[in-house]
């Protein structure tokens, strides 16, 4: 671990751009990112926050075919709304590229380049999965099968996303191809590798001894079984109509694999930021004074902790990541997020149905990031986080503070007079509190950092229940300017802590609490944040109070300084705007049930007499009644034309007697009789069901009466 770092490049993972941003992204990689971003600059540091599309690879393809248009219209659509979804959600990147830009195909291919000058790669020609009816090799993502760990039928040919285990394409049983179903072939093909086996001592003495107690047990425990399991070598290059081209003779048609050309976006990004900026991008990659930190999903944890690195040593000149801090998975009301399946909360949707809620997602995010397991977002519990602890905490304190201010003083801080025990030991408590997040954030526990962030704000609501200024003004007036001044130090804090969690919050309270007009209050304020590519509305411009101030200077918020008028930083979420939500994964996963709906098979083949012999006749339900002593069985009186018959069905689970009385229907009237439960059955009663899988009835158009066969 490096201490005090002279600068810090933070890259958070290249979202691929075959589909819009979703909470399990935000909790898995960006907010934690952006809060650590944040934090760092609040302190003045030099930080490069990186990231961009990631615009190769098999997914853009698949999109591109499925949609009917090119890998180029699909990256300009989903770039475009990824983009503006991070801009209006305040990810604070420092540059956000795409690895379709020159700049990235020059550094990708100068990187592949120089390995390949030394002698790094291995060149060899193997077998392949081909599709002879397409006529192409097929990449990982064509080609799908059943997992041999785990037995999985829906496996890729580069990962099964039921066990998590990274394949090879020919590991897979029975594989078919995407694209036209066919079984591939195997046929011959040159490739290049990466030796990883040459980089096991390395990877060992870094990361199994180097790290041992520094980074994350997901992360280590991954490295260490793939470092003890033998590493073999990586194929860098695949055969592929999309991508960067392999730039050397033999190698016309392929492309650089996307798990080698997009780590490298990260280095391009930092080169395109650098020229914007008029800086030198190579120390942010190149010196050892410098703090390389990647956020990632787990899945992500092989290619950021052994392929990327072993290419970072290959090449000689680059820095290793001092953490790799990956969070495991986010699931949906019990179910995994899946963007195919449209299971998912999409970010671009959630800002336009939240306006002006995008903390609120923030803090529902970190309370319950899956720092260390698998976690579930519902709406429930985000509603829960909003009401009981954004409203009732700290919106509560905050409006308290603001109203009692411009009731009492009309807006302006009161002169404290001589501080009590109480006071001394709240602003004490108070300075501790920066140093308490700061080592969450810096061992990056951000659930456990923003759970101090609340503390902060109980602190204030307690000073405030505990000491009742509202009482005390009846009868010392004076003893409340001190207790007035005290809660408002705590707010102003709040306004400088909050900035890394809940950045449109600390705008908005830095905007109530007037602190733009402080400068000069301060005789060397922390370096301000400048953020790019934001309404203003929506931003602090200038940092007045750094993070350190608040445990260095006891007049956070000076007497004489004039407030502005209580807004509410936060509103509460209704029961109607929840339901709403919960309807629409509702209707996602009837539509699910009912693309995935596969039709029974045509049974064996009958003769017209077979089916003559059926008498199917139109009738309505006269009476119905539950079957005493059993749960599944209505009785049922059925006017069938011909007579009123007794018909026992076990419709009971989906229908209450009431609910079918005087519906139409259709009965096979000439089935023999059965005794049920001592009843006697004379029919049955036509059903099928539906996409989720409920009964329904098959019924017969209204002005067909009762008694009339069905042919």
């Amino acid at each position: 671990m490096i201490q005090n770092p002279k600068r810090y490049t933070i890259t958070a993972a290249l979202p691929y751009t075959n589909g819009p941003i979703h909470i399990g992204h935000l909790a898995g990689v960006y907010v934690p990112a952006d809060i650590y971003s944040r934090y760092l600059r609040l302190q003045g540091k030099d930080v490069a926050f990186i990231c961009g599309s990631d615009e190769h690879g098999v997914a853009i393809s698949m999109k591109a075919k499925k949609e009917g248009i090119t890998p180029q219209e699909v990256i300009d659509k989903y770039d475009g709304i990824i983009r503006k979804s991070f801009a209006d959600f305040g990810i604070s990147f420092d540059n956000y590229s795409r690895t379709s830009a020159k700049i990235h195909h020059d550094t990708a291919q100068e990187f592949f380049r120089t390995l390949y000058d030394n002698g790094d790669f291995i060149e060899e020609t193997t077998e392949q999965l081909y599709d002879a009816k397409a006529d192409q090799f097929l990449a990982d993502r064509f080609v799908v099968g059943t997992c041999p760990k785990c037995g999985n039928d829906g496996a890729y040919g580069d990962q099964c996303e039921n066990c998590g285990s990274t394949l090879n394409a020919t590991d897979l049983i029975n594989p078919k191809s995407t694209i036209t179903g066919e079984t591939p072939i195997l046929k011959e093909t040159k490739h290049w590798f990466l030796p990883l086996d040459r980089y096991t001592d390395f990877l060992t003495e870094w990361i199994l001894v180097g790290h041992k107690n520094d980074w994350k047990p997901n992360v280590y425990g991954q490295v260490k079984s793939w470092v003890d399991g033998g590493l073999e070598p990586r194929a860098v290059t695949r055969d592929l109509d999309w991508g960067i081209d392999v730039p050397v003779e033999g190698a016309e048609g392929k492309k650089l694999y996307v798990w080698f050309d997009a780590p490298i976006g990260y280095i391009s990004s930092t080169k395109e930021w650098a020229a914007r900026e008029g800086k030198d991008w190579e120390p942010y990659w190149k010196d050892e004074e410098t703090k390389l930190v990647h956020f990632i999903g787990k899945d992500n944890i092989v290619f950021h902790c052994i392929i990327f690195p072993a290419m970072l040593k290959a090449e000689g000149s680059y820095i290793l990541p001092d953490n790799v801090p990956a969070n495991e998975f986010l699931n949906l009301e019990g179910n995994k997020l899946s963007t195919s399946k449209n299971w998912a909360v999409w970010l671009h949707e959630y800002l336009e149905e939240f306006p002006e809620k995008q903390d609120v997602l923030r803090y529902a995010l970190t309370s319950n990031a899956p720092e260390t397991k698998d976690n579930d977002f519902t709406w429930k519990d985000f509603q829960a986080r909003n009401n009981n602890e954004l409203v009732a905490i700290f919106g509560n304190f905050i409006n308290r503070v603001v109203v009692l201010t411009n009731k009492y003083y009309e807006g302006v801080i009161p002169t404290p007079n001589e501080f009590s025990e109480v006071d001394e030991q709240t602003l004490a408590e108070l300075k501790a509190y920066p140093a308490v997040i700061s080592s969450s954030v810096e061992r990056y526990r951000f659930r456990e950092a923003l759970g101090e962030l609340m503390n902060v704000a109980r602190l204030g609501n307690k000073y405030l229940a505990d000491e009742e200024p509202w009482k005390v003004m009846k009868d010392n007036p004076e003893r409340v300017k001190t207790q007035m001044y005290v809660a408002l130090q705590i707010a102003a804090a709040l306004s400088v802590l909050a900035e890394p969690f809940l950045p449109f919050t600390s705008a908005k309270l830095s905007k109530i609490l007037n602190l733009r007009d402080l400068k000069e209050h301060f005789e060397g304020f922390s370096k301000f944040l400048k953020e790019k590519n934001r309404d203003a509305k929506d931003i602090i411009i200038d940092k007045v109070l750094g993070w350190n101030d608040i445990a260095e200077n006891s007049d956070l918020i000076p007497a004489g300084h004039k407030i502005g008028e209580a807004e509410l930083l936060f509103a509460k979420i209704e029961d109607e705007e929840i339901q709403k939500q919960i309807n629409k994964l509702e209707a996602t996963k009837t539509a699910n049930l009912a693309e995935s709906k596969q039709p029974e098979p045509q049974k064996d083949l009958i003769q017209f007499e077979d089916f003559a012999k059926m008498d199917i006749r139109v009738g309505t339900i006269l009476e119905a009644e539950k079957m005493p002593k059993a749960n599944k069985l209505l009785v049922l009186k059925v006017d069938t034309g011909i007579d009123v018959r007794t018909i026992v069905s076990g419709i009971a689970e989906s229908f209450s007697p009431e609910e079918i009385i005087g519906k139409r229907v259709s009965v096979l009237a000439n089935l023999a009789p059965r005794a049920l439960r001592g009843v006697e059955s004379q029919g049955m009663i036509l059903m099928t069901t539906n996409a989720e899988g409920k009964l329904v009835f098959i019924n017969p158009d209204a002005d067909a009466p009762n008694g009339e066969t069905v042919n």
